[in-house]
């Protein structure tokens, strides 16, 4: 069989599955609603106060409208949303969501991979389990969307994170691949060596060999092929330099390392920086002076307030935990609840995100955190944020920090249809989530908590184990 036929086999076959793909999920689009919420508060999630009275309507899993005075078009089913609130679904800026069940269990937990020969490489988008109840229950808590990364821990970078929504259906993964997370503090020092010296020379001659491992590739594609195959925004065809022998003698990186960080040198995918001093952020800052097309995204910032005129004059985002003022390390000792007010203030977009899924701090507490943020506005000699910040630091911008800005994580025209209507003000404790809709489609809301409530809230011993059989 010639290559050309080989080809057009391949092709016709990618084509075959992809209509296959295609229709297996069409029953998906179809359960979307036309919907109405009306009379009800709406936070439209872009950083303003919420309108009270006002209207949101969804066709076709999109938003159509929303504010005051919407027009609901013939045969759209209404909801009165008096009394209650309606928001976009809350976007989890870097969690783990998908990638365990039992994070107590090693079989069941890919949240790092210590032992793997793999770094920039790792992909977590096969890994992702749409079922896991750790997604469940951040869907029963408004979070529609989320940025998923696996920790760095065999290797100071973390692998290539992606973003996802948190739909009951197959299709969690939005963008694979979609950005790439290294460590510089003092987790990527302790990896690379004890050292901070030392993790910044591996992340240096990583993002040179990327560098010249991608000008190698795009000019053997050349030579071989007569026209170019290649460029900045396509992964570097890993059969053109096949062995380090051939890139070099001293190269520390593998081929597929080497390749994964390719779109990030060229600054088509985006770099998130773990580093909480102040010292290493203005350190990684500096990093685009050698590497300027560096699409930086610097992640905890525990002390991001001491650069926070740096951080906003460089133009990098960051995603910072809200109420992080523990010294629980040296990187640390400069932490304080007014971190995430006072960057703001500085300028910079800050998302409020990082939560690891321990007890107090899991992805489903992300509107807890974004009400404490308001409350320290009351606190004399704090700075926090108003409500309408608050509320978009967990939902428009880390939307637009992971490049879903204006698709996700607001009530405006022409975005997904992500929206949660809510008995009270989200912010607040005792508020929880009536209903949750992600594309349109309205989504259940139970999971093994929820589970566990109502077989025992009526304490009839009947329900009780097995084990408790007399």
């Amino acid at each position: 069989m010639s290559a050309l036929s080989r080809k057009r086999l391949s092709a016709l076959g990618a084509l075959g599955i992809a209509l296959g793909l295609a229709g297996a999920f069409t029953g998906y689009r179809a359960n979307a609603q036309d919907i109405a919420i009306t009379n009800a508060t709406v936070a439209t999630g872009d950083g303003s106060e919420p309108i009270q009275g006002a209207t949101v309507v969804v066709r076709g899993g999109r938003i159509i409208a929303a504010g005051p005075g919407v027009p609901v078009p013939a045969g759209v089913q209404v909801v009165d949303g008096t009394g209650k609130w309606v928001t976009p679904g809350l976007f989890a800026a870097l969690t783990g969501l998908g990638l365990s069940d039992a994070d107590g269990i090693d079989e069941s937990d890919d949240q790092s991979a210590r032992g793997s020969p793999f770094g920039a490489a790792l992909d977590v988008s096969p890994a992702l389990n749409p079922l896991s109840q750790h997604v469940q229950v951040a869907r029963g808590g408004g979070i529609t969307r989320a940025s998923v990364a696996t920790r760095p821990a065999g290797s100071i970078f973390g692998g290539q994170g992606a973003i996802v929504d948190l739909g009951a259906d197959p299709r969690m993964v939005v963008r694979p691949r979609a950005f790439q997370l290294v460590d510089l503090g003092e987790t990527g020092a302790r990896i690379a060596g004890g050292s901070r010296v030392a993790a910044h020379a591996l992340l240096r001659n990583a993002l040179r060999e990327a560098r010249q491992f991608g000008n190698e590739g795009r000019l053997t594609a050349r030579g071989r092929n007569g026209e170019m195959e290649t460029g900045d925004d396509i992964p570097v065809d890993l059969r053109l330099v096949d062995n380090p022998a051939e890139r070099g003698e001293d190269v520390l990186l593998t081929r597929f390392d080497a390749a994964a960080l390719v779109p990030v040198v060229n600054g088509t995918q985006a770099l998130y920086v773990a580093v909480e001093r102040a010292a290493d952020i203005r350190a990684v800052l500096a990093l685009k002076n050698e590497f300027p097309r560096l699409r930086l995204v610097l992640v905890g910032a525990s002390e991001g307030w001491s650069a926070a005129r740096d951080i906003a004059a460089a133009g990098v985002p960051v995603i910072a935990q809200a109420m992080n003022d523990l010294p629980s390390s040296f990187e640390q000792l400069a932490a304080t609840q007014s971190n995430v007010g006072r960057m703001v203030r500085a300028g910079v977009k800050v998302a409020i995100g990082g939560l690891a899924g321990t007890t107090g701090d899991q992805p489903k507490n992300l509107a807890q955190f974004a009400g404490n943020m308001v409350a320290l506005t009351k606190v004399p000699g704090a700075t926090g944020l108003s409500w309408g910040e608050a509320f978009a630091a967990i939902s428009s911008i880390p939307a637009e920090i992971s490049g879903q800005g204006g698709r996700a994580g607001v009530l405006k025209t022409g975005a997904a249809g992500d929206l949660v209507l809510w008995d009270g003000d989200p912010l607040e404790l005792t508020s929880a989530p009536e209903r949750v809709f992600i594309d349109g489609v309205e989504q259940p809301r139970n999971d093994h908590q929820t589970g566990l409530r109502d077989r025992y809230r009526d304490l009839d011993e009947r329900d009780l184990p097995k084990a408790y059989d007399r």
